[in-house]
Order: C-alpha cells, then structure tokens, then sequence
C-alpha cells in the first residue's frame, strides 16, 4: 500500500523565515507546527520536508551546514514524539533552472520515487506559490498555503490558512 504523506516547506513553515536560516540559534519553531505534524501522524500520515536552500548556491551556507542544521531540527522534533520520514533540499539559486528547485516538482517527484507515495492521497503545506505550484505539477491536489497576508490573494491552493492551529480544523 502506497503511504499517504504530508509534504512540508520548511522556511516559513516549520521555522521562521528570516532569509537563509543556517545556524541553531536563528532557528525557531513556528507556533502550531507540532501540532500539525502530531495531526498528521494521528492521522496516519507520515511527513516529508521538502525545501529549497538556495543559500548553500550563493554560498551563504554549505551542505554540512545545512545538514547540521537539519539534524538538530529532527531531534528537536523527535522529542516532541515527532519522527520525519525524510527530508529533500534544492540547494541551487533560480538562475539555474535545475528541476528539483520549487515551484518544479522534482524533489517531491524523487521522494514520491523513493517512499512509494500514494500523491492523491497526500497533503504539501506551503508559504509561498512556488510550494503550491510545486505540489500540484507533482500531483498533490490536496495542498495549503499558510499565509498572513489573505488580501488580493491568487492561488492555485486547496486550502488558505493564516495560523498552523487552524491545520486540525481540515479533513485529512
């Protein structure tokens, strides 16, 4: 049987965006995101980060940094009784066009490969269109966009929230 995921962003989702995020002590979890992801396992989802780090292509930040980063995050979450299944990174800038950077499907699409995916049956969490756009070319109808800002807002979004504690109010 395929496995039903909950595809997350990271920056903006998982922890505050503040641009770049490279080091433990700029990192901090958004309000509600263990909740969402406790939501999601109760409702037999396993989760997947899906990101792009464009900081490691700029040279901001390096791959060890970067997975560093990472680990310490797992483990944060790990004591919250919060296992990620698996976590895929763009570290490429815009102007390169690779295919696994969002709003292209590719690291969605590589995970899908990997884990044996059930798409249709799958959520993504996202801040920004370019996470919408990727989850819908991957397949993944089902998709959220969590934004503050809801005015004049075009999205291709199943679901629009401005706070992570309205994610238990939706129908998994």
């Amino acid at each position: 049987m395929d496995t039903k995921v909950l595809f997350l962003d990271r920056d903006g989702v998982i922890n505050k965006d503040i641009g770049y995020c490279n080091k433990i002590h700029d990192f901090q979890f958004i309000d509600g995101i263990f909740d969402v992801c406790k939501h999601a396992k109760l409702n037999g989802f396993e989760i997947i980060i899906v990101t792009n780090q464009s900081g490691i292509g700029r040279g901001f930040y390096s791959h060890e940094d970067f997975k560093r980063l990472n680990k310490w995050m797992l483990t944060q979450l790990g004591k919250k009784s919060i296992n990620i299944l698996d976590t895929y990174y763009c570290p490429h800038k815009p102007e390169d066009y690779c295919t696994c950077r969002k709003p292209l499907p590719g690291l969605i699409l590589k995970a899908q490969k990997e884990h044996s995916i059930d798409l249709d049956n799958s959520w993504l969490v996202g801040d920004k269109e370019t996470d919408i756009k990727a989850a819908v070319t991957a397949g993944i109808k089902n998709n959220i966009l969590f934004t503050k800002d809801k005015e004049n807002l075009q999205t291709e979004a199943k679901v629009v929230i401005s706070s992570l504690h309205e994610f238990k109010e939706i129908s998994l």
